[in-house]
Formats: C-alpha cells, sequence, structure tokens
C-alpha cells in the first residue's frame, strides 16, 4: 500500500471525487487515502498469467474475472484494488459509487515486499467482510509459491500452499482447476527483486 496523502482525513464523498478524477488508483481506508504503487515486471506477469488462464477457462460462465483496476467496496468507507476478481453473477454496488464492486467471489494478490504484511493481514481481513468472498489466493514473487485460502463453514478458513510447477490449483469457488506452471510462466524466480 502507498503513502496516505498530504491531509489527515477524507470523507468518503472527498475520496470518491477525488478516485473520479484522479489518472492514479487510490485505497481508501476511513478516513485516509493511498496513493497506489506501481508493480514490477514479475508482478505484472504473474497477474496476466492468472487472468488470462481464469478468463479462458471462464469463458461462456456466469463468473468473469476482473483486473486490477476493479475497485472493490469492501464496506461505504473502505476501497481497494486487488490484482484480480472474480464476480459470479451480476455486479452489485454501493448507489453513490457504480464502479465498485460488492460482491467478489474470488480475489488474488500478488505479494510484493512492500505490501505482503498488508495483502496476509489488514487488507485479508477487510474482504473477509464481504459475504460473497469465498477465496483468496496469494502469489509470491520471490519464491515458487501460491497460498489458497477457502471459507468453508462457520466462517472458518482453510489453507492449501502449492510449491511444485506440476502442482494443480482447483479453485472451489469458481470450480476451476489451474496449474502453477500456467501461473509462473515466464517468470523467473531466481532473478525476482522487489
Amino acid at each position: 500500500m502507498g503513502q496516505p496523502a498530504q491531509r489527515l482525513s477524507y470523507t468518503v464523498e472527498e475520496y470518491l471525487d477525488i478516485e473520479r478524477n484522479s489518472e492514479v488508483k487510490h485505497e481508501f481506508h476511513d478516513g485516509e487515502i493511498f496513493a497506489m504503487a506501481g508493480g514490477t515486471f514479475a508482478h505484472n506477469r504473474l497477474s496476466a498469467n492468472i487472468s488470462g488462464s481464469l478468463w479462458n477457462k471462464l469463458r461462456g460462465n456466469k463468473c468473469r474475472p476482473s483486473s486490477s483496476d476493479q475497485q472493490i467496496a469492501v464496506s461505504r468507507s473502505k476501497y481497494v484494488y486487488p490484482d484480480l476478481s472474480v464476480i459470479c453473477g451480476e455486479f452489485e454496488w454501493y448507489e453513490e459509487y457504480p464502479h465498485a464492486a460488492k460482491n467478489p467471489v474470488l480475489i488474488v494478490e500478488v505479494l510484493s515486499n512492500e505490501t505482503e504484511s498488508y495483502d496476509r493481514g489488514g487488507k485479508f481481513m477487510r474482504y473477509r467482510q464481504l459475504p460473497t468472498f469465498k477465496e483468496y489466493i496469494l502469489i509470491s514473487q520471490k519464491e515458487l509459491l501460491v497460498e489458497v485460502f477457502y471459507r468453508k463453514e462457520n466462517d472458518l478458513w482453510a489453507i492449501s500452499t502449492y510449491q511444485d510447477l506440476s502442482d494443480t490449483i482447483h479453485l472451489q469457488s469458481i470450480d476451476v482447476t489451474i496449474s502453477l506452471e500456467d501461473i509462473y510462466e515466464g517468470v523467473e524466480i531466481s532473478s525476482v527483486e522487489d
């Protein structure tokens, strides 16, 4: 997550106005605005790989992936940008800002040194507030590692870890299987720098 803007606190309306007119993406958390930084080549390749794979596998399905430009409204006072999200069925939003989805089923984050603790902690905690949210994928760009969190009954989360190119991941929320080989295609882990 980037650095907060100059002022100490903004209203939701001020944030939404800034975001509508900005060429840079910002996240919003209870009055604070954070500019989003660009990603590394490895980050962008990993995001594109999983997006392309999911797009092809979900073709003709009621579930559709969206890129990192799709904002998610975790609540009326929290707006974030995941690296990838999947929405099943109709796009839902809050009346005051129809560009931010409030009903993702699956969310993907590609980890970086700057965002890893936030993606694992505060951001994941915020995503869990969404009733439709069922599955969370964390992809490392420093090592061959994909972690999948799946919401089970009683709001318990199961975690599966994948660390071999021959591994396949079954994404339960959208009933799709994807391989680590597809996710890491064209990414040289040994040369990744953050």
